[in-house]
Parts: C-alpha cells; structure tokens; sequence
C-alpha cells in the first residue's frame, strides 16, 4: 500500500463543487478519490453556499493518483444516470453518485440489481430531472418586450424543480435560433442574442414581463383548438401540473374551458349525428332503415334484420343481444328456445309480454356456419356500440318507463359501456331521459346450464323479474 493510499484511509477530504449542476467537475474528482482508494463515508461534496463537512475539518486539497493507479470502471449505464442525477436538487446527490461509483469497482453488475437501495434512488433522480426537463420545454411561454434599440426581445419565466437550466440551453437555442430572448429562473438565467449565449445569476418573477399584445391572438388559437371530446382532466393535471399555469397565458382559460367541455362535446356529437343521419320518427321507419342498415360487418352475413315488436308507449322494454337462428329465420325477437325460457318466466312472475315492447341490441344474427348449421358468435363490443343508433331510436319513440337488459351485451347496448352482471344486477340504474334499467341475465344462459347451477341461475332470474314486476307496479299506481 502507498503513502497516498494510507492516507486517503485516514484524512477526511471536502470537495467544494464550482456549481450545483457541474457534472464534469464531480467525474474528475470521484476518478481521482476512487483510484486513491478514499472510501465514500471519508469524502463530504459542498455545494456553493454549503456550510461545509460536518467533521469540520476535512482538507481542501484532494489527493492525487500515482502514475500506476487501477483506471476507474464506470459503464455507460452509471454514466447517463449519473449526469441526469447529478442536476438533482437533492444535497445528497454527488455522494449518493460516489458511493455507487465506489461499489462499482467491487462490483460492475450492481446497477442491475433493481431492489438495490443507492440504485433505486439515482434512478428515482434520473426520472424526476429528465421529468423536470420535459416541462422546461412544455411550458415556457416567451412574452414579447421592447429593447433599449427598440428591436424585438422575447423574455420567459420558469421555475424548474431542479439545475436544469444550463443544460437544456442548447434546446432553446435550436428551436428559437432566429429569436433574441431570455430564460429567467430562480436558479439563474440564459440569454441569447442571435449568436452567443449567455449565462446570469438568479432572477425574480417581477425581472419578467406579465403579458403582450399577442397573448390575446394566442388565447384565441388555444380556445379555438381545445378539443372537448378529448379531454381527460387527471391526464391533464398529471402533465401540466397547477404550478406551471401560472406562467402560461392559456392557463387562464383552462377552468372555462373544463367547465363548457361535456356541453360542448355534446353539440359536436349532436353535430355530426344529424350530419349522417336523422332519427326515424316512427316504429316503421326503423324497421326500413335497418334493413339496409350495413353500418357493421353483421349486416353482410346475409341475414334479415330484426325488428323488435310491441307497442309505443309500452312500460316495460325488454332488450336482448342479438336475434338467433329461429329469430332470423322468423324476423321476429325471442320465438326460439330461449325466448320460449323468457315467456315462461315472464308468466310467473306475472309480466304479460304482450305489453311490453321487446326487442334486442343487435338487430342481425351472427353466425360462424357449421356445416348445415349456424351457430351464434357473440357480437364484439364495436358491433353493439354500432347499433346502438338504432336501439335508442326505440327507446326514444316507444318511450319505456323501466328498460330490462337480458346480459352484459344488451346492457353496453344501453349503456355505452361493458358492465359486470353481479356489480349492476338487483338494483335500477337512472338513464339520462328518466328511465330504469334493470340488468339481469340472458334466457339463453341458463339453458346452457344443468342440475344445482341452473336451478341457482333460475331462482337469480326469478327474483330479478319479480323486483321488476313490483316496480311496474310503483310506477304505474
């Protein structure tokens, strides 16, 4: 062991960085401690302003490698952590970076192990400076002032989380490379004129201007591009936190703009369905308009569309999936097994079909043939939201006081999205013109089961028509 080396074993040594974000300067002084075999819990690394080392006594001149030191291993992997951490405004930053370095020596796979605490954290650092960078380059709004020449300059301010000024400079300059402007920060300011770039010192949000004559046209853009029917407020808040708006001219529309945002995604679907078509204004109308319906690819089975059946100003709606073999064969809804299943039950609990208007959410059959044989294929959740057009159209000519969804398709028919059967089922769900829907179990589910499960299923089936029964009843005294 050397001299150098015993010593570096015993003396404390205090490495003052020049600046908070000087990563060249922090890889040339670890190289020079790790190859004299200093041990991290022996160096302290002082920002500008720090109040140096806690042992009070630690040297300021660093120890130098000898001629034959071991050169210092350091994968490309720690290296682009390393510079993005070491933006962090984290004071542990450059330790944490030292200490990781040293355990690299012994150990070149570490930064593969992902549990590995010192790992976890300067990745946690990576993450939150490259994050901190992103929204430099989002949401600095330049504001037009006046030079002392009278020329045109462009002033922004921003106030990243972490050192990150310095090194997105070269972004700016890239992407406003025509533009005279400055960038001022807490943490200091760039300045660039055409042609040099400058460094500053902090500023103040009064050092910037509050708004210019092209905000206004701006504002006009931004509002005239909100797009309602995207909007996602959570998403929204997650990439443009609250502490950005302030800076941001636009921001100041945002809680208008959430707060008209369902009005006026209703106007531009409104819009657009009166565009391609007009609801039918009567029972019959739907029925010759589906017929030539070939909105989805159903229709081109070659089937006949099915037309549900019953009265306007029935009560009860009963909507089932899809009409089946017999049903497309027949053009009428429920006349096969399962409708006879339907019929039955609808009898004991004392429902009278005939009063009820009934139909399904998909008006033509699916099928895969086998051999001489249809079978039915369930219609895919795009096929369902399809018809949907046609469905409502019923609903809103016969006009039902109580709507019952028989299974998961015919619920999304009414709803617009898939549902559970056991989270909605024993309990009406409000539909926006003042309807129940009520949501059990299709008749052609039950006939696929036998023994204690089905007479389980049956007793569930029952029990739903029943509730359904007694609220017509409610509804009716």
């Amino acid at each position: 062991m050397t001299a150098m080396q015993r010593t570096s074993l015993t003396e404390h040594y205090a490495v003052h960085m020049p600046t908070p974000d000087d990563f060249a300067f922090w890889r040339e002084s670890a190289r020079d401690l790790i190859q004299c075999e200093v041990p991290p819990d022996r160096v302290s690394w002082i920002e500008p302003g720090g109040t140096g080392d806690l042992f009070g006594s630690g040297s300021s001149a660093l120890p130098e490698p000898s001629k034959g030191a071991k050169p210092v291993r350091a994968s490309k992997r720690f290296l682009s952590l390393a510079r993005n951490a070491a933006l962090h405004s984290d004071p542990q930053r450059f330790a944490l970076l030292y200490r990781l370095l040293w355990r690299l020596q012994a150990n070149p796979r570490v930064l593969e192990d992902k549990t590995d605490p010192d790992v976890r954290r300067v990745e946690e650092l990576d993450k939150s400076v490259r994050r901190d960078s992103h929204k430099m380059h989002a949401f600095v709004r330049f504001r037009q002032v006046e030079a002392e020449d009278g020329s045109e300059y462009y002033v922004a301010w921003f106030e990243p989380d972490h050192h990150i000024v310095r090194a997105n400079a070269g972004f700016f300059m890239r992407r406003f490379a025509n533009m005279n402007w400055s960038i001022l920060t807490p943490r200091g300011c760039l300045h660039w004129d055409g042609e040099i770039m400058r460094e500053s010192g902090p500023a103040q949000r009064s050092d910037a201007p509050d708004g210019d004559p092209v905000e206004d046209l701006w504002k006009s853009y931004y509002s005239s591009i909100f797009n309602p029917a995207r909007l996602k407020v959570g998403a929204m808040l997650s990439e443009m936190p609250k502490k950005y708006w302030k800076n941001m001219p636009e921001a100041a529309l945002i809680p208008d703009l959430i707060a008209g945002a369902q009005a006026r995604e209703a106007q531009m679907v409104a819009a657009g369905e009166r565009q391609i078509r007009e609801r039918p204004e009567s029972l019959e109308a739907i029925h010759d308009a589906i017929a030539n319906c070939r909105d989805c690819p159903i229709a081109e089975c070659g089937t006949r569309a099915v037309m549900g059946e019953g009265s306007v100003g029935a009560h009860l709606m009963i909507v089932g999936e899809q009409p089946g073999d017999q049903e497309d064969v027949a053009g009428r809804p429920f006349v096969g097994p399962a409708g006879q299943l339907l019929d039955s039950a609808l009898g004991e609990a004392g429902i009278d079909r005939s009063a009820a208007y009934v139909t399904n959410a998909v008006k033509h059959f699916k099928f895969a043939q086998r051999g001489k044989r249809r079978l039915h294929q369930t219609p895919m959740a795009k096929e369902i939201d399809t018809c949907r057009w046609w469905l409502e159209s019923e609903r809103a000519i016969v006009r039902p006081r109580i709507v019952l969804a028989l299974g998961a398709s015919a619920a999304r028919g009414l709803l617009g999205k898939t549902v559970s059967l056991k989270s909605v089922r024993g309990a009406p769900i409000a539909l926006e013109d003042g309807a129940e829907l009520w949501v059990t179990a299709h008749p052609s589910y039950l006939l696929r089961l036998d023994g204690a499960a089905r007479e389980e299923q049956a007793a569930l089936f029952a029990a739903d028509l029943t509730r359904v029964k007694a609220r017509l009843a409610e509804l009716q005294a």
